[in-house]
């Protein structure tokens, strides 16, 4: 995606916060068109960080699709919609937090 794409995307969602000693940020754009790599419309970053590392991060990246990442461990993500993938992201990172 060219700067000039993402200039013409909608910001739905930017959220930063502090979260049991790390941080969560929570990035969603709505595309101006679906395209082969966001054939639902939307491109989105959403991240916890602890001690500097990624630990739960799920991201819809160009060539790679809707995937997560667990750890060290990457993962499909089947995408349905912007409430049920906050949903998902919200019970990885307190599964997490629950080990």
């Amino acid at each position: 995606m060219s700067i000039t794409s993402m200039a013409k995307a909608e910001k739905l969602l930017h959220r930063r916060q502090t979260y049991r000693g790390g941080l969560i940020e929570m990035v969603i754009w709505r595309l101006p068109e679906r395209s082969e790599s966001w054939p639902h419309g939307l491109k989105y970053r959403l991240v916890y960080i602890r001690d500097r590392a990624r630990v739960i991060g799920y991201d819809n990246e160009r060539g790679k699709g809707d995937h997560k990442h667990l750890g060290e461990r990457e993962a499909p993500y089947h995408f349905t919609d912007v409430r049920t993938l906050l949903r998902d992201f919200w019970a990885d990172v307190r599964s997490f937090d629950d080990d």
